[in-house]
């Protein structure tokens, strides 16, 4: 029995050997199985990773918050922003190179000034100021005094005095109609002013016609006149556009007819601009 036992144990013990030499030669310790990656391999190199894609630049990116340039929004024309920095549309389509001006993108970044705009001076050498509508010429030296009580002009015209050697002029009323809401920097930038389908409207001041059209939705068919390197003035829901753009227009000319178009009712919403930002035209135009 026991030589038997014996010999069971050594014979475990030889098959133990054998088992863990079988493993020894195909997994040699200490070393991890190696992939051949030589030219006979038939397994692909694993792909490179690619670099991430390069971010793209908006044209004029560089000028982002720059005075004098203006970042595209989501629903922008070039209508609306030359109206609201005060410039002329086709201006800043040239200033910026752009062969499809109705083609802005998100995020581009525009040139809507091409140098600092004098306080009030004028491509005419006209100057525009509010001024009470009571407004008296000073007396030059050696001139006859004044009247102790000169006459006030009429009510629904404009006067015209002159200060320092500069013309200074005072806005005309666009329209005969009653005033249907005043302004409201924030709900309605001008003023709306009743009438009927037909009526005429007028030039408020001298100017030349940067915009003659409906692209400006909200606006219906609008015109828009520059006066000055300061000044613009809109007139909004007209029927019909009686001037074209480039073209000069003087005070108190009719440069279209009061109409509805996009609007609940006739109506003409009268706007100044002051460097592309809306102020109050009441204290502007001379009071009826």
């Amino acid at each position: 029995m026991t030589v038997v036992r014996g010999s069971m144990g050594v014979l475990g013990a030889l098959l133990l050997a054998a088992v863990l030499a079988g493993c020894a030669s195909k997994y040699p310790l200490n070393q991890a199985p190696v992939e051949d990656r030589g030219k006979g391999s038939s397994k692909p190199a694993p792909a490179a990773v690619e670099a991430p894609a390069a971010i793209k630049l908006m044209p004029g990116a560089e000028n982002a918050g720059k005075p004098g340039y203006y970042t595209v929004k989501p629903g922008d024309t070039l209508i609306r922003i030359g109206l609201d920095s005060g410039q002329n549309w086709r201006d800043i389509a040239r200033w910026n190179k752009l062969e499809n001006p109705n083609q802005l993108e998100v995020g581009q970044v525009l040139q809507v000034v091409v140098a600092p705009a004098s306080s009030s001076a004028s491509e005419s050498g006209v100057v525009t100021r509010p001024v009470a509508s009571t407004s008296v010429a000073p007396v030059p030296a050696g001139a006859a005094p004044a009247l102790a009580h000169p006459a006030s002009p009429p009510a629904s015209a404009a006067a015209t005095v002159s200060t320092s050697g500069d013309e200074e002029l005072v806005w005309l009323w666009p329209g005969s109609g009653g005033l249907l809401r005043g302004f409201d920097e924030v709900n309605n930038k001008g003023l709306d002013l009743g009438g009927k389908l037909g009526d005429p409207v007028l030039a408020a001041m001298d100017g030349r016609v940067v915009y003659a059209g409906a692209g400006l939705r909200g606006y219906g068919n609008l015109i828009i006149l520059k006066h000055n390197n300061t000044y613009l003035s809109a007139y909004a829901h007209n029927q019909t556009l009686l001037v074209k753009e480039d073209q000069s227009v003087h005070k108190g000319q009719k440069i279209a007819e009061m109409g509805s178009s996009d609007a609940d009712r006739v109506k003409l919403h009268f706007e100044i601009r002051r460097q592309g930002k809306p102020v109050d035209p009441a204290k502007y135009l001379p009071a009826r």
